[in-house]
């Protein structure tokens, strides 16, 4: 079937003997066949504590993806993953607000809410003195707002006067009643 002698073949006429093995290039080949040996049984010792342990891989001396994260870390990749950054900015804007406009304005104007889709932030004054100035200096927030969060993060600032009293139904009331289910007692 093969022209080729094989291993087991014995040299033909044009082909040279092997040379012959030493003392010391027999060592060696046994040392190369005694590693090999090793390797394998300790490949399939490795094999068989792994299949005991329940399989995968451990942690072992160096970092990998597995190995817990700071607190920092892991709520910044979270953060980023559910795609979270501009609500966790405009967030930061909540907490920051008195460094962002100065604290004035920051003693009368409080954010209230963000809207994401519609990007809108709301904030409400204390008085129409104040209402008024925020409407006048929102263009300017707005831009300083988007320089801090990124561009497009706030379109409006929507300004929102002071809350009044409830409205009172009526001309005539009894003095402490509470709205007009309070007539008896």
């Amino acid at each position: 079937m093969s022209e080729q002698p094989g291993p087991q073949d014995p040299p033909g006429p044009d082909q040279p003997k092997p040379p012959e093995l030493s003392g010391i290039d027999l060592a060696r080949q046994a040392l190369v066949a005694a590693k090999e040996q090793a390797r394998a049984r300790g490949a399939a010792a490795q094999q068989k504590k792994q299949a005991r342990r329940g399989g995968g891989l451990r942690s072992g001396a160096r970092a990998d993806g597995r190995d817990p994260l700071p607190l920092g870390a892991a709520i910044n990749r979270l953060i980023t993953e559910r795609g979270w950054e501009t609500p966790a900015a405009v967030g930061g804007v909540m907490g920051r607000w008195p460094q962002l406009v100065g604290a004035e304005v920051a003693q009368h104007c409080e954010p209230q809410k963000y809207d994401e889709d519609a990007r809108v932030l709301t904030v409400q004054c204390d008085s129409t003195a104040w209402a008024t100035q925020l409407r006048l200096l929102a263009p300017t927030l707005v831009a300083r707002l988007n320089e801090d969060l990124g561009h497009g993060s706030v379109k409006i600032i929507k300004v929102l006067g002071p809350g009044g009293p409830p409205r009172r139904y009526g001309s005539l009331r009894a003095p402490g009643s509470k709205g007009p289910g309070d007539t008896y007692g």
